[in-house]
């Protein structure tokens, strides 16, 4: 829920912002702007809540607290990549594929209730993949509207 509230906030925020300093609205750049935000706060959690993340990797997969802190590293350098106009199309394409990629992560934490902030086995269970889903599937689009299709 938090991800999603940065998103919004960030794309009303940058909108009335850019409206004030260039006197018209670029909707494709707030976009972007808002989702390189909500990238940049996503990615703190990897550094902050490393043990919870963690436990939402399947156990057969190794260097699980490598692998966090390397997501969270990918989350900042697509962050930045969106902003730069050369790298834009090709960092929406790779946020599209790492946010697919992620689901199964997420599938799994539901499955075995983790609560990633605590690192405990308490967290919603399956009921948050109907919240979850709808989700990423926003961001998928998100990415893909603001970084590809209005080049």
């Amino acid at each position: 829920m938090k991800p999603l509230v940065v998103l919004l906030a960030s794309f009303v925020l940058t909108i009335f912002v850019m409206k004030m300093v260039s006197n018209e609205y670029n909707f494709a750049f707030s976009a972007r702007l808002a989702l390189s935000i909500m990238l940049c706060f996503t990615a703190i959690g990897h550094f902050v809540y490393t043990k919870g993340m963690s436990m939402m990797i399947p156990q057969f997969i190794p260097f699980k607290t490598d692998l966090v802190y390397l997501t969270g590293v990918f989350e900042i350098l697509l962050a930045i990549g969106l902003l730069i106009p050369k790298l834009r199309v090709i960092s929406g394409w790779a946020l599209i594929i790492f946010l697919v990629l992620m689901l199964p992560a997420n599938i799994y934490a539901s499955v075995h209730k983790i609560d990633f902030q605590k690192g405990s086995f308490d967290g919603h269970g399956i009921s948050y993949l109907w919240f979850r889903i709808p989700l990423q599937l926003l961001f998928i689009a998100w990415a893909y509207i603001s970084s590809i299709k209005f080049l």
